[in-house]
C-alpha cells in the first residue's frame, strides 16, 4: 500500500499537469543549487513554475490521467516546467537558460497533451510571443482602413494644396 506522502504527491503531480498548458522536462545534473535558484525566478517571471518529482511517482500520475507516456524522457534526475498560460514564453526561457548553461539539458515536454522533443520544444521557442502575433494580425487588419482613409483624404488634400498655391501666388502678386 503506497504512503500518504506519495498519494499526495501523486495528487499535486495529476494536478498540475491537468492544469498546465505545456510542461518542459530538463535534465538539470551538474547545475549548482544557485543556478537552480536563478532557473526557478527567470521561470517565475514568464508564470511558470520549476518542480522536481520522482519519475516513477510522475509515471503513475500520468497513466491515471490518460496522458502521453514520457517513456525515455523520464529517465535521471528531471526537473518539471509548468507553464499555465502562453506556452512560448517559458520555452523561449528555457532554452536561453539552457545556452547560458551548457549543463542544462532540455528533454522534450507535454505542449496541450502532445509529446514533443528537444527539438519541438526549440521550435516552439523560435515562435513569436502571443502578444507578437496578436499584434501582427491587428497591423494587418487595420492596414485596409487605413489605406480607404488616406484614399477619401487625398481629394481633399489636394484641394488644400491647390488653395494654399493659388494664396501663395496672390500674396506675391
Amino acid at each position: 500500500m503506497p504512503s500518504d506522502n506519495k498519494l499526495e504527491s501523486v495528487a499535486e503531480i495529476k494536478e498540475r499537469f491537468s492544469r498546465a498548458s505545456a510542461v518542459i522536462l530538463a535534465d538539470y545534473r551538474g547545475l549548482t543549487v544557485k543556478d537552480m535558484q536563478l532557473l526557478r525566478v527567470k521561470m517565475r517571471e514568464q508564470g511558470c513554475e520549476v518542480k522536481v518529482y520522482k519519475n516513477s511517482l510522475t509515471q503513475i500520475a500520468l497513466r491515471e490521467l490518460a496522458m502521453p507516456d514520457l517513456g525515455a524522457m523520464l529517465q535521471g534526475p528531471t526537473a518539471f516546467t509548468f507553464a499555465f498560460g502562453d506556452p512560448v514564453a517559458p520555452a523561449k526561457a528555457m532554452m536561453a537558460f539552457a545556452k547560458d548553461h551548457k549543463v542544462l539539458e532540455v528533454k522534450g515536454g507535454i505542449i496541450e497533451r502532445q509529446v514533443v522533443g528537444s527539438e519541438g520544444v526549440k521550435a516552439l521557442a523560435s515562435l513569436p510571443s502571443r502578444e507578437e502575433l496578436i499584434a501582427k494580425l491587428l497591423g494587418t487588419m487595420i492596414n485596409p482602413i487605413v489605406g480607404f482613409a488616406r484614399v477619401l483624404n487625398g481629394p481633399v488634400e489636394a484641394f488644400a494644396r491647390t488653395v494654399q498655391a493659388v494664396a501663395d501666388q496672390k500674396a506675391a502678386a
